[in-house]
């Protein structure tokens, strides 16, 4: 069984397993190079091809078609539909007894732990979220009509962190329409504590909704505007300093996103930077991560997508992310690097970058797609003895 997503020559590569690449050519009529540029993704059969190639190798032909399926149907105890239902207020009766505001602190702040830290943490989520986002709805409802102004500001606190987690699980799930309500409801809990540091929080939070939305300027321009907000807001130097500069790095990205480099480069540097400085780098405040290591992994990534593979990868030597707070960040600079590797087309460096993923992050390593490309790039361009490590760790991510 293959991946819904793997391309057509790869589909090919595999059911073709060790049988020699210049026997099936024969057999199917056409030439052992022609047949090499087909697995290596050059060239696209006709489908008197495909059809013969089927034939030969054994397999329906639409074993060898890549189309992407249309989307499943969720099922009702899947964890997207489990956290959409909690989200539109599926969960205890009204007249259930609400969590306290404590324990549902606890809990946030825990499941925030452990979606950060783990390398397994796209499993935890989903047993742990939906029953969360649930309880903090349940209880929200009940302190809306409560007196007690303490206790109701403390649950939005605790729903405003949750919200701001559901968005960056959604995100990477897939749920990008799912991820843009968590994020307004961040939002709208942040607010209505009244609490800088989380109002803060949420717009840095909403700016990474609307890039993954792909509205690159509307981030930009909200980051922006959000970070002369904190300026003047009323809350802890380091606070002030750790979320100025978290905003500055969403419009970073912004401009990144839409081939500014030299913007995004400036503002990096005049911006971001003496931000991070004030900032103790393990400080994680607001869960951004954000200090002089994460200014660091953001100019590599801005090299990255700009070509310059020889600066980014001379940026990398100088980065040590053992001790950042987050499993997430420490993927995506070894993921960059690998990309950076796998476009001087050093194969061997790309494959040992990520099977060093592979370690740390398994379950982001099979669910993200630059990772399924390198991978693939991997067992069609390198070395047998490259790719035939390749293949083993596709099959293990599950690509086949």
């Amino acid at each position: 069984m293959v991946a819904a997503d793997l391309p057509i020559g790869d589909r090919i590569r595999h059911y073709r397993g060790g049988r020699r690449q210049d026997a099936i050519a024969g057999l199917v009529g056409i030439s052992p190079d022609y047949l090499s540029q087909i697995e290596r993704g050059l060239k696209v059969p006709s489908l008197p091809i495909l059809y013969a190639l089927a034939q030969e190798l054994g397999v329906p032909t639409a074993a060898l078609l890549s189309e992407q399926p249309p989307p499943e149907i969720e099922t009702a105890d899947s964890p997207e539909t489990a956290v959409g239902r909690a989200l539109l207020g599926y969960g205890p009766a009204r007249s259930s007894t609400p969590v306290e505001a404590g324990v549902l602190r606890d809990r946030v702040e825990t499941a925030w732990h452990s979606w950060q830290t783990s390398g397994e943490r796209f499993t935890t989520a989903a047993e742990t979220l939906p029953g969360l986002v649930a309880d903090v709805e349940h209880t929200l409802r009940t302190v809306r009509a409560s007196s007690d102004a303490g206790d109701r500001r403390a649950v939005l606190r605790a729903a405003a962190d949750l919200y701001c987690l559901l968005r960056s699980y959604l995100r990477r799930i897939g749920r990008v329409d799912l991820a843009t309500l968590a994020a307004d409801r961040a939002m709208r809990a942040a607010e209505d504590a009244d609490d800088p540091l989380r109002i803060a929080t949420a717009q840095w939070n909403l700016g990474h909704a609307l890039l993954a939305a792909g509205q690159p300027s509307e981030a930009e321009e909200m980051a922006l505007r959000a970070a002369e907000q904190v300026a003047t807001a009323q809350m802890p130097e380091v606070e002030r300093q750790a979320m100025r500069g978290a905003l500055q790095l969403v419009a970073v990205l912004g401009a990144a996103r839409r081939r500014r480099w030299w913007e995004a480069r400036e503002r990096l540097v005049e911006h971001a930077a003496p931000a991070a400085r004030k900032v103790p780098d393990n400080s994680n405040i607001g869960w951004t991560v954000f200090g002089s290591t994460n200014i660091a992994l953001h100019a590599l990534s801005i090299e990255m997508e700009a070509g310059e593979t020889g600066e980014a990868l001379h940026t990398a030597d100088a980065i040590d992310t053992a001790g950042l707070p987050s499993v997430e960040r420490e993927f995506t600079f070894g993921l960059e690097v690998a990309a950076c590797h796998s476009q001087r087309r050093d194969d061997a460096a790309a494959l040992l970058s990520l099977l060093s993923l592979e370690a740390i992050a398994p379950e982001d390593l099979a669910r993200t797609p630059l990772a399924r490309q390198l991978v693939l790039t991997v067992i069609r361009r390198a070395r047998a003895m490259h790719a035939r490590q390749a293949e083993k760790l596709a099959v293990r991510m599950g690509l086949v």
